[in-house]
C-alpha cells in the first residue's frame, strides 16, 4: 500500500491534467485536480519546514561543523514565520476595518515587508554580485583556445562581447551601407544571435521537451519511482 497508491495517485491526476488540457469538455476536472494539489502542497510546506528545523537543530545539538550556519538559518526561519503568521506592523485591511488581522502580511512598512525589502533582496543581490566572478573565472577556463572548437567559441564570444559595446559600433561605423551587414552590432545581433544562437538554442529546446515527455511518461506508467524515496 505505501508504494501502490501513491503510484497509482500520480499516474491518475498526471492522465487526468493531460486529458483536460486538449478535451475542453473535462478543463474542470484539471481545475480539481489543481485545488488539490494546492492541499497536498499546503501540508508538504509544513512538514519541509518541520525536517528543516529537524536537520539543523540536530547540528546544533551535535556541535557539527558549520553549525553557526545552521543556527543562523534556523533562527531566520524562525523569526520570518513568526512574524508573517502575526502580521506584525500590518495595518487592517479596508475592507475590513474592524479586525486587525484582515491586512496582507505584504504590506508595505510591515515587519515581513522589511525583512524581504532590507534583509532578503540585499543579500540576493550579493550572492548573484559574487557569481560574476566565478563566472568569469568559468569563461577564462572556457576560453583557452586548445582545439579548433575552442577558437570558434572564443572568436564567436570576442566577436559579441565587442558588438555589444559603443567600441564595436565605432569600429565599423564606417563601412558603406550596401555592407551594413558587417557592422559589429548588426552582425552580433542578426546572424550570431539571430541565426546560429538561435537555433542551437531550438535544438536544446526541442531536447529538453523530449526530455520532459520520456521522463513524464515513465512516471505516470509507474516505471520511474524516485519521487517514492530512495527504498
Amino acid at each position: 500500500m505505501k508504494r501502490t497508491v501513491p503510484l497509482l495517485i500520480a499516474s491518475v491526476t498526471g492522465f487526468v491534467l493531460i486529458v483536460a488540457y486538449f478535451i475542453p469538455y473535462t478543463e474542470s476536472w484539471g481545475d480539481e485536480v489543481l485545488n488539490w494539489f494546492d492541499i497536498v502542497a499546503a501540508f508538504a510546506f509544513v512538514l519541509g519546514a518541520g525536517n528543516l528545523l529537524k536537520m539543523h537543530l540536530k547540528r546544533i545539538s551535535d556541535q557539527s561543523p558549520g553549525w553557526g550556519y545552521s543556527a543562523v538559518t534556523a533562527l531566520a526561519f524562525l523569526i520570518t514565520l513568526v512574524v508573517g503568521l502575526a502580521k506584525v506592523g500590518v495595518p487592517p485591511s479596508e475592507k475590513f476595518p474592524a479586525f486587525p488581522w484582515s491586512g496582507s502580511y505584504i504590506h508595505e512598512g510591515g515587519a515581513f515587508w522589511w525583512i524581504y525589502q532590507y534583509m532578503f533582496l540585499p543579500l540576493s543581490a550579493t550572492m548573484f554580485a559574487m557569481l560574476a566572478f566565478y563566472i568569469a573565472s568559468a569563461a577564462f577556463r572556457a576560453f583557452r583556445a586548445k582545439n579548433v572548437e575552442a577558437i570558434i567559441l572564443l572568436v564567436t564570444a570576442f566577436i559579441v562581447l565587442l558588438g555589444r559595446t559603443y567600441a564595436g559600433v565605432v569600429l565599423t561605423d564606417g563601412l558603406p551601407d550596401s555592407l551594413s551587414f558587417l557592422r559589429l552590432e548588426q552582425f552580433t545581433e542578426d546572424t550570431i544571435m539571430n541565426v546560429f544562437n538561435l537555433a542551437g538554442t531550438r535544438a536544446i529546446m526541442i531536447g529538453i521537451g523530449l526530455g520532459i515527455v520520456s521522463t513524464s511518461l515513465k512516471v505516470l506508467l509507474g516505471v520511474d519511482r524516485s519521487y517514492l524515496g530512495s527504498e
